[in-house]
């Protein structure tokens, strides 16, 4: 059938971009005006008046409709701003002052066990219901985030949502873009001022039912489920986080869009199977989605997820669905960038709208065309992964610094699970207000789900191709998101297509099977290389024939892996533990994987955790001595100091004392005519206790200290001399390593300075005329 000439179809997904052009607007005007910066505003001013000269001069009605909601937009959200500048609990913030304050706790909690010398930390978003400071007292409704460290943060943890407490701290004044007033860092335990109101009870006694629904799970399942449903990551431990980072599931994890529109359908369902229609179904799903809010504790994530639940029941329902359903995701930025400006800068909403309008813009017409040739319902199980991974690749990538390949297959993989998971939690929380047995027979069901995500989330994150680094630059990312583009043009051209799909497909499970490098990685004549794992230290040094000599083994066991991996190692006949610090040490089984000859470590034992991994490395362990000499292949290293007795018993029982700290093994390694200086965690006053080594540090290559922490000798980095500075450090640590002081102190020796956190893993070799080459992932 046609019409003109123009197939139907093809005729019904042309798109009205009117709807768009003003969400785009309407997002653009609430992010200037929330950015805490003038010249955005007045930027986002301009743009509104040259849109509006130009539909005079055009007589262009979309062009006259962008500028009134750009104005519109960063007018209202302008004057949120200036109404927040203007509390009296800001001014009291920009001054940094002491006050009594009373907070309801709201919003999901954030924790952080204390570790080594770090004490336990906890933060939560809250209402200021008073505040008391300098003779004067104020009442107020005004957002703050709240944080206690310590004791303290074990008690303020204990409180239950809902409830208002009081206690004295220093206010601090908070991120322009966060929307908050202020920060408040409580001194001591909570006062209840107020328990919880009914609704906050009834809440945290459904979100407490589902988890004694779960508890006959195993770890992992019982752990996911409450995620899945209500986004209550409390349970999982940093392992299954960080497998379902790197396998690009942990949009799983988070309250979305996607949670609600599956309870939505449920109860439609079950509503129209009962008999229920009109004004009563309207009720049913009206009623599903309050609760769904309140159980997801009614943060700006959960309204987020709402509206994008509702845009996606909405697309599906109407005749209209697919590309159509773009003018009620516009609809939906517009309402929540007006309801709340700052949402606009969330990372959570930029996901959430890129997703949704990824599956409106291509998963329906992927889906047909796939569907040519294999069973609608699988053609859709790729469809969707896919579109809504091409759609949010350059935002995942500017966060991350990498491109996830295991992704596109376990989204897919892991779809059909999601379903039933989700429904048979909402269900397990239902049910345990009523009859827990029957909630946990639903438990079970979902656990079953959510076993098998867990299983794909590890299989996938064990897959040494699951993920390539990707620089987070704006040049790197829009090169990732050209690529997005151009790919969903022509991914209906190739999916059409059966043998070029399986040919990718295979090609993508080659990949998947080798480990990530990047073009020109590993350089040709590499000495050594820094690897890139995260918040510690793993040096490697060829020594020749896929052996190496590997000097701490960082903090994740996966990502030291990968890095020997890309770098050809399959033996490793000495590593080197400068100190027994999680950090350092907790990669180790994957030296252990590789044959390890001998294990050269201090005398030093403590942590007990960190001596506990040595154990169960395998290889000959050894007692590192000042004066030593190893050597392995054609790499040579020598002790330079170690020390001959562990740190008294007092210093030890810290943990991650500075006296372990000061206790690391300090080393020089020649590799390919590469010197390099390893002095691992020592501070300032180890290494003021090195200066009578003298020339015996001057090397060509400097790995920083302590990551980069403040704690540095001037006179004894001076004696390095390098021509190259590696910092091995984790991006967006808690330590704020490197500071800028020791930055600025090792640039002043003339090296170039090179970090993991920004390069990658950090690669040096030196060429045929003696001059030293860098080479870095990123």
């Amino acid at each position: 059938m046609s019409d003109g000439g123009r197939p139907r179809r093809e005729r019904d997904d042309r798109v009205d971009v009117r709807p768009l052009a003003l969400g785009v607007a309407a997002w653009a005007g609430a992010w200037a005006a929330t950015s805490g910066e003038g010249r955005f505003v007045a930027a986002a001013v301009l743009t509104g008046a040259l849109l509006g000269l130009a539909s005079r001069w055009r007589g262009g009605r979309l062009l006259a409709a962008s500028a009134l909601v750009l104005a519109v937009t960063a007018g209202l959200g302008w004057a949120r701003v200036w109404q927040q500048q203007r509390d009296p609990v800001a001014d009291l913030a920009a001054h940094r002052a002491t006050a009594v304050v009373e907070v309801r706790i709201g919003g999901t909690p954030r924790y952080h066990a204390g570790s080594g010398p770090r004490p336990a930390w906890w933060a939560s978003r809250a209402t200021l219901v008073a505040a008391s400071a300098r003779g004067s007292e104020w009442r107020s409704g005004a957002p703050v985030e709240i944080s206690a460290t310590g004791d303290a943060a074990e008690q303020w943890r204990a409180l239950p949502l809902g409830a208002t407490a009081r206690a004295s701290g220093r206010l601090g004044p908070a991120d322009p873009a966060a929307g908050l007033v202020a920060e408040v860092r409580v001194r001591g335990a909570p006062e209840i001022v107020a328990e919880p109101g009914p609704v906050d009870r009834a809440v945290a006694s459904v979100r407490a039912g589902l988890r004694a629904a779960c508890a006959g799970l195993a770890p992992e399942p019982r752990a996911l489920v409450p995620a899945l449903v209500v986004g209550d990551t409390s349970g999982m431990g940093e392992d299954l986080v960080d497998r379902f980072k790197t396998t690009g599931l942990t949009h799983l994890t988070a309250v979305s869009g996607a949670n609600l529109t599956l309870l939505l359908v449920f109860l439609r369902v079950v509503a129209v199977g009962v008999g229920v229609r009109g004004r009563g179904l309207t009720a049913v799903l009206i009623a599903g989605v309050a609760a769904f809010v309140a159980l997801c504790l009614g943060e700006p994530s959960v309204v987020r997820a709402a509206a994008m639940g509702l845009v996606g029941l909405v697309a599906v329902g109407r005749s209209g669905g697919g590309r159509q359903g773009l003018r009620y995701l516009a609809v939906a930025v517009w309402g929540l960038v007006l309801l709340d400006p700052w949402m606009s800068r969330s990372i959570g909403f930029a996901l959430s709208v890129t997703a949704s309008a990824g599956l409106l813009w291509w998963a329906g017409r992927w889906t047909r065309v796939m569907a040519r040739w294999m069973p609608a319902w699988c053609a859709e199980a790729v469809a969707v992964p896919l579109a809504a991974q091409v759609a949010t690749q350059p935002i995942v990538t500017a966060i991350s610094g990498q491109v996830s390949l295991a992704g596109l297959v376990a989204n897919a993989v892991a779809g059909p699970l999601v379903g039933p998971a989700t429904v048979c939690g909402f269900l397990a929380a239902a049910l345990s207000m009523v009859w827990l047995p029957a909630a946990s027979a639903c438990a079970w069901l979902a656990g079953w789900c959510a076993q098998a995500l867990c299983w794909i989330a590890r299989l996938g994150d064990a897959l040494p191709g699951a993920s390539h680094p990707w620089p987070a630059t704006p040049p790197a990312i829009a090169v990732v998101t050209v690529a997005c583009l151009t790919s969903g043009r022509l991914m209906p051209w190739i999916l059409g297509r059966r043998w070029l799909c399986l040919g990718l497909a295979g090609a993508l499970v080659a990949a998947l099977a080798r480990p990530p490098s990047p073009p020109g990685w590993p350089p040709r004549g590499w000495a050594m290389a820094s690897c890139d794992v995260g918040q510690g230290d793993a040096t490697v040094f060829d020594a020749g024939g896929g052996s190496a000599v590997v000097v701490d083994a960082g903090p994740d066991p996966r990502l030291l892996d990968r890095c020997l991996a890309s770098l050809g190692v399959r033996r490793v006949p000495l590593a080197v533990l400068t100190h027994l610090h999680a950090d350092h040490v907790t990669g180790l089984p994957a030296v252990a994987a590789r044959s390890p000859g001998v294990v050269l470590t201090s005398v030093v034992r403590s942590p007990p955790s960190g001596e506990a991994i040595v154990q169960r490395a395998g290889g000959s362990r050894q007692v590192a001595e000042a004066g030593q000499v190893w050597t392995a292949g054609g790499v040579r290293v020598e002790i330079l100091a170690a020390p001959t007795e562990a740190p008294s018993v007092s210093a030890a029982s810290e943990g991650e004392s500075s006296a372990e700290n000061d206790a690391s093994v300090v080393l020089k390694v020649t590799a390919s005519g590469v010197t390099a200086l390893l002095a691992g965690d020592t501070e300032a006053t180890g290494q003021d206790r090195l200066l009578g080594l003298g020339s015996a540090v001057d090397v060509d290559v400097l790995l920083v200290p302590h990551h980069g922490s403040a704690r540095q000798s001037p006179a004894f980095l001076g004696l390095t001399t390098p021509q190259v500075a590696v910092v091995s450090v984790g991006a967006d640590n808690d330590y704020g390593h490197p500071t800028t002081r020791t930055l600025r102190l090792v640039g002043g020796l003339g090296a170039q300075v090179v970090r993991t956190d920004e390069h990658g893993a950090v690669a040096v070799a030196r060429w045929a005329d003696g001059r030293l080459s860098v080479t870095t992932q990123r």
